[in-house]
């Protein structure tokens, strides 16, 4: 995206498509002669009659395998040899004034650097040539979004047979672990991330709006870091607005006004090259954390620095969510919230009244990324906030995961527990009303998995709150618009 941002190498892709192969090698299970076949995303429309087109991203598997970045397009890989082809759509000559210049098969095969490149309405001939076996096709669920992959097909399949059993895990369980190329990739768009954190945070005043916090926090991604993409629907949340855990959607669109003595959860990640980001800053709107904001947020920083001092390959990640709520419920229990023993709290899953969610989840192509629960992995935990964690697996070197532990009092929750006999004992009415409407915070960083612990990938953002009110008071003489009045329209 030019000399300022991180050039990729096709090569990454070139990595990525031998592990499939070796994996598939060790794995078996198919005819020998056959071609994987992986097909990518179309044009992204509005959905219904508008003439509209969004900016297009490519369908991961296909943009992980071979790096393609336009719609319409197929890639075929050699299963005994790593031979790779691509098809590409034949497009019509009035493309050149619309969209501009058509590339040739032979201009694409030196950008993406594969040993052939044929037209789609090609395909059924040439596979014909390059295959005397099976066609392996991408088919299973994403255990995050339970949808269906997207699974390739041609006019003319009919006449192939097809394998949709061996590919989707082997691939899947490919893209736990990073290479080296993907890793600078993560740590490319994490630190663009981080930088967008520390420039909206000198930059908040109370009176915004959180929509403008989010502006704040696309342009700087974009402007310095070439990321046209974020990695998901920002989360600007202020006040209560702050306890909802995927707040920001389309019927709540970062709208609050932002009021002093907020407390402030932004879970924002740019995304560069289709690599997502993932990143959680909690803050006071005016710089000055109130007593009630250190204790939960000192509550969230133990959790958050319990975890990360033990992650190291061969550790469970669902004994790192019971400890991050060993670790919240210490210090809330210190500060008269609940009450008891530890031990039987966490029998009663008191963590799960105030962090609902996982602790965290894998991170690549997709933010949420895939394998979290393949085939020979450990399946998910039931109870509260356990059952969504995103992988119940043991870490290992190389996976890329985010740590994200958070408190919020949401009202829904807090009602249901103190309904609870089980739980209620635990609780300490007086002193959790007095957080009702307080909102909730999260810290979260990303994490790779190295041979003896841990790399923090988002290391450069103020994290205790002595560092976060020191940073934040450095920007108050920054200027910033806070709109006051709205727009008059001329009539």
């Amino acid at each position: 995206m030019g000399e300022h941002t991180l050039k990729i190498p096709m090569t990454l892709h070139q990595e990525n498509r031998e592990c499939i192969l070796k994996r598939l090698h060790a794995r078996g299970g198919y005819a020998p002669g056959s071609v994987i076949l992986l097909q990518g995303a179309e044009d992204d429309h509005t959905p219904g009659s508008s003439d509209i087109d969004h900016v297009f991203r490519q369908e991961s598997y296909f943009l992980w395998a071979f790096g393609v970045l336009e719609p319409g397009w197929y890639g075929a890989i050699d299963a005994s040899n790593g031979r790779t082809t691509l098809f590409m759509p034949r497009l019509p000559q009035e493309y050149a004034i619309w969209k501009g210049y058509i590339r040739s098969p032979k201009e694409y095969k030196c950008q993406y650097q594969v040993d052939e490149v044929h037209y789609v309405d090609e395909i059924a001939e040439v596979l014909k040539k390059i295959t005397s076996g099976e066609l392996l096709t991408l088919h299973g669920t994403n255990s995050d979004s339970k949808r269906v992959t997207f699974e390739a097909h041609f006019e003319g399949i009919g006449n192939f047979t097809v394998n949709n059993k061996v590919l989707h895990d082997e691939i899947a369980e490919c893209r736990v672990h990073k290479t080296e190329a993907e890793i600078q990739i993560l740590k490319y768009t994490t630190s663009v991330s981080c930088a967008a954190h520390r420039n909206v945070m000198r930059s908040i005043r109370p009176g915004m709006k959180e929509y403008q916090l989010e502006s704040l926090f696309q342009h700087h991604t974009y402007y310095h870091g070439g990321c046209r993409h974020q990695g998901y629907t920002n989360i600007c949340g202020s006040g209560p607005s702050a306890a909802i855990l995927h707040y920001g959607h389309a019927g709540a669109p970062n709208d609050r006004t932002i009021k002093d003595g907020d407390i402030i959860l932004l879970d924002m990640g740019a995304e560069y090259y289709h690599y997502g980001s993932d990143v959680t800053v909690s803050y006071p709107a005016n710089g000055r954390f109130s007593d009630d904001q250190k204790i939960i947020y000192n509550a969230v920083y133990d959790a958050n620095q319990a975890v990360m001092a033990v992650m190291r390959p061969g550790v469970s990640w669902v004994a790192m969510q019971s400890l991050a709520y060993r670790a919240m419920l210490k210090k809330l229990t210190e500060a008269g919230l609940v009450k008891g023993d530890i031990d039987e709290m966490m029998a009663a899953n008191i963590g799960s009244i105030f962090m609902p969610h996982g602790l965290g989840h894998l991170l690549g192509v997709d933010v949420h990324d895939v394998g979290g629960y393949l085939e020979g992995h450990p399946s998910r935990p039931i109870g509260a906030g356990y059952r969504y964690i995103r992988t119940a697996r043991v870490l290992q070197k190389n996976m890329v995961i985010t740590v994200e532990p958070g408190c919020y009092f949401n009202d829904h929750s807090l009602d249901a527990a103190f309904a609870n006999p089980d739980q209620v004992k635990f609780l300490v009415r007086k002193e959790i009303d007095r957080f009702r409407g307080f909102g909730g915070i999260r810290i979260e960083d990303t994490a790779l998995i190295t041979e003896s612990g841990i790399e923090n990938l988002s290391h450069d953002l103020p994290r205790t709150v002595e560092d976060i009110e020191a940073f934040m008071a450095a920007g108050i003489e920054r200027d910033a618009c806070v709109p006051l009045q709205p727009i008059q329209c001329n009539k």
